[in-house]
């Protein structure tokens, strides 16, 4: 990894105040988006208090999905971002992207012991052959979909043919 320019992304934004009112959540929320080589199981967890809470923070984490490891990593992004005084950053790997994809949108932004957590993915940790399978699980994901999709649009169209008026059907010679 290379220093303070790689570790920008795990900075939190800004909630965006100025969407549009039909395109506003509940929640306030910064707009981000995020590729396939973005996203990961590999989870940074910024913003636990520093009170000893690695049980309680992967009892939390557990709820959301099967958990590999957790390993605290707050001197080594010190070094990378300014951290948040008297705070933890856990370093943690899910099972499968989808559970951390789902640790992410539920624990971002909730309160923990006091503090608000920050969770960040962290595809910096990947290895190579991390992410060449994330990508072929991604192929065969938009593969399958798009059969669903032919198979659907097929029962559409004949569904169409057969309900057209018996009237329309006797014109055409």
């Amino acid at each position: 990894m290379d220093g303070n320019k790689s570790a920008t992304h795990h900075i939190r934004q800004n909630y965006c105040r100025n969407r549009l009112e039909y395109r506003r959540g509940r929640r306030l929320r910064a707009v981000k988006v995020y590729t396939v080589a973005n996203e990961s199981k590999h989870l940074l967890v910024f913003g636990v208090p520093r009170i000893n809470l690695k049980q309680e923070i992967k009892c939390k984490l557990k709820r959301c999905g099967d958990i590999e490891f957790i390993q605290s990593v707050t001197e080594e992004m010190a070094q990378k971002v300014e951290l948040e005084a008297f705070t933890d950053v856990y370093y943690v790997k899910f099972t499968k992207v989808q559970t951390a994809r789902f640790a992410k949108r539920y624990l971002d932004a909730q309160e923990f012991y006091g503090g608000i957590l920050h969770i960040s993915y962290a595809p910096e940790y990947e290895t190579t052959n991390e992410l060449r399978e994330k990508l072929l699980q991604r192929k065969a994901e938009i593969k399958h979909r798009q059969q669903v999709n032919e198979k659907v649009g097929l029962i559409m169209s004949t569904d169409a043919q057969c309900s057209e008026p018996l009237d329309k059907k006797r014109k055409e010679p």
